[in-house]
């Protein structure tokens, strides 16, 4: 069965080496399919989340490999749809249901993807795996009974980047605990300045905030972790404690008005527009900041980011919340199951180096990254990296998926203050008790 912990990092990532990279996803304003060129005997569908008009440069380097695949396989057509994230998501679900998967996809890791690999609809990929190509902790998220059914393209942490334009016209600084932010959001909203932008529409979003703030009340235990895998009570001080605390930013007036309403890229758009000082998420936005060239340089100059802080004088800073993003499945049924096997492993070894230079982001296989000349950012990242002590995996990926649609749904009624933080907590314990 997974393992449903925590990542630990002590000591794994050595700053030469080791990248990760992410789970995000984009808007493809069609959701329509895009076909490769070829006149191969064999043809992979393949779908991803990656569109064009948010995610430019994954998208490019995903054509690109397709092209390189192509040549070195002329007997190989791939086929591509791309979908935004949410799309993408709802797609996957119907297409499950008649167990027509396409055959290469992408999937998250542990409860995500545990209802695909009990259904048989995920192949095996022990064969075309080498895990020492990968940072530690990556493909086990992506395993079951010591088998691997993903092979991972991401490892995420998330931070909160902020304007820091904004920040010194107010004399503001980044902040190191919950007392000073509270003051930066007071000074902000003085000054009619929107403080964080926040799309808990998609109520992942919200949740990066709510398991920040239960790590930090908890100091170093891991007590999501370990009230999902029934170690402890839902219902413990520092789980109902951080729905306390999200209230309190909510009340605050903290976020950009009609938040629960607000898709996640439409909050984005809003801290990219200058509409809202500060953003909380994960690395798959690096490029954003960093390399996106449609993103403009006097924007990406302007954005700095800071670790989550401390609450009421707990936590530790070195504790993230993240772990791996997507990675690539291969469908159980697929007819050609070995042409789309060799088409995820290429993809794979392919992505590695690309996704740090022309991408900008942190992929889960290992780069020499001393090699390579880098954004500032993206080294500040990796130095964080190596300081990394924890990182708890998403919550919505470490439940199941009933439990997950619980979780989010009860997000959402948080940040709505449409419960009280002890009925979201008893909701949650409830759900976990019935697994």
């Amino acid at each position: 069965m997974f393992k449903k912990k925590a990542i630990a990092v002590f000591g794994i990532f050595l700053l030469s080496v080791f990248l990760l990279a992410a789970c995000g996803g984009g808007e493809n304003e069609s959701g329509s399919s895009e076909s490769s060129s070829g006149d191969g005997d064999k043809t992979v569908k393949f779908m991803h989340l990656w569109p064009e008009g948010s995610s430019a440069q994954h998208h490019k380097v995903v054509n690109e490999i397709i092209a390189d695949f192509e040549a070195e396989n002329e007997d190989t057509t791939i086929e591509l749809e791309v979908l935004s994230n949410e799309q993408y998501k709802d797609k996957i679900k119907v297409l499950s249901t008649s167990d027509e998967l396409p055959d290469v996809g992408m999937t998250w890791a542990a409860g995500y993807m545990q209802p695909y690999v009990d259904g048989n609809m995920y192949a095996a990929l022990d064969d075309v795996i080498n895990k020492d190509d990968f940072v530690s902790g990556t493909t086990e998220a992506f395993s079951v009974d010591d088998t691997t059914y993903g092979l991972p393209l991401e490892l995420n942490i998330s931070s909160i980047f902020y304007n820091k334009a904004i920040f010194d016209e107010y004399g503001l600084e980044a902040p190191e605990t919950i007392e000073e932010l509270n003051e930066i959001v007071a000074t902000l909203k003085e000054n009619g300045v929107n403080p964080i932008a926040l799309g808990n529409k998609d109520a992942w979003t919200g949740s990066m905030w709510y398991m920040y703030l239960a790590n930090r009340l908890a100091g170093d235990e891991d007590v999501l972790t370990q009230a999902i895998n029934r170690e402890i009570s839902f219902e413990d001080p520092a789980l109902v404690g951080a729905a306390e605390e999200v209230q309190k930013l909510v009340d605050a007036d903290s976020f950009v008005s009609g938040f629960n309403g607000l898709a996640d890229e439409e909050a984005k758009s809003m801290f990219m527009g200058e509409q809202a000082a500060m953003y909380l998420i994960a690395t798959w936005d690096l490029p954003n900041f960093t390399t996106n060239e449609d993103v403009p340089q006097e924007f990406r100059d302007k954005v700095g980011y800071f670790k989550f802080p401390t609450v009421d004088g707990n936590g530790n800073t070195n504790n993230y919340v993240g772990g791996p993003g997507v990675g690539l499945f291969v469908a159980e049924n697929s007819d050609v199951k070995e042409e789309a096997k060799n088409f995820a492993s290429y993809f794979v070894e392919q992505w590695g180096e690309r996704a740090v230079t022309d991408v900008g982001i942190i992929p889960a296989t290992k780069v020499d990254a001393g090699s390579l000349d880098l954004p500032q950012m993206y080294v500040d990242v990796l130095d964080d990296l190596n300081a990394a002590e924890n990182i708890t995996l998403y919550a919505d990926v470490q439940m199941s998926a009933e439990d997950a649609q619980v979780h989010l749904d009860m997000i959402q009624a948080l940040f709505g203050g449409e419960v009280t933080p002890e009925d979201f907590a008893k909701a949650h314990e409830e759900a976990l008790e019935q697994e």
